[in-house]
């Protein structure tokens, strides 16, 4: 089957490779000054993007956050638990259900096709099934020291391809991974 579209991650990572702490809290994420407020280039990423699809566990993360909703494009969210959205987010975000490939289907002829994929679990979903066509990972030089991983185990070695790779805010290194196919 060939693909519709290209799935991307833009993620943060400690120096030993945990979105977040043991107790899920991401608080070193502000672990390095930013005076200025730089995003380290999330807005250009987020404009390439059609639509995200996101765990249920990282759309609850962002529900609890004291702010509006952060997203312009459609959120699907992937649960095999959570019934429905809640109502003050209905219309920005959608419940997915299903295998992986049925998901993106679906996505696909609703006519998104380049899709921003968040959240640890879903990511390392997506990349068991290797569905990931590029990841840029921003690591921040703290050690946790445990925690949640950002990757998992794999059923087969996935090769990718450091496109580039720069120092931000004279601290986190951010890199960008295309898959070689």
């Amino acid at each position: 089957m060939k693909k519709k579209g290209t799935n991307h991650i833009f993620i943060a990572t400690s120096l030993d490779g945990f979105i977040a702490d043991k107790n899920g809290n991401i608080d070193y994420l502000h672990s390095i000054p930013n005076p200025a407020g730089d995003d380290m280039g999330y807005s250009k990423f987020i404009a390439r993007m059609d639509a995200i699809i996101m765990g249920r566990t990282t759309f609850e993360t962002v529900c609890s956050f004291d702010i509006d909703w952060p997203y312009t494009i459609p959120v699907f969210v992937l649960s095999n638990t959570l019934d429905k959205i809640p109502a003050n987010y209905r219309g920005n975000a959608y419940l997915a259900r299903g295998p992986l490939t049925e998901v993106l289907a679906g996505i696909h002829e609703q006519g998104f096709h380049q899709l921003y994929i968040d959240g640890g679990k879903t990511i390392q979903g997506f990349l068991q099934e290797d569905l990931i066509d590029e990841m840029i990972i921003t690591t921040i030089p703290t050690l946790l020291g445990g925690g949640f991983p950002l990757f998992g185990e794999l059923t087969n070695t996935l090769q990718y391809k450091c496109k580039e790779s720069n120092v931000l805010l004279d601290a986190a290194v951010q890199s960008r991974f295309v898959r070689v196919n």
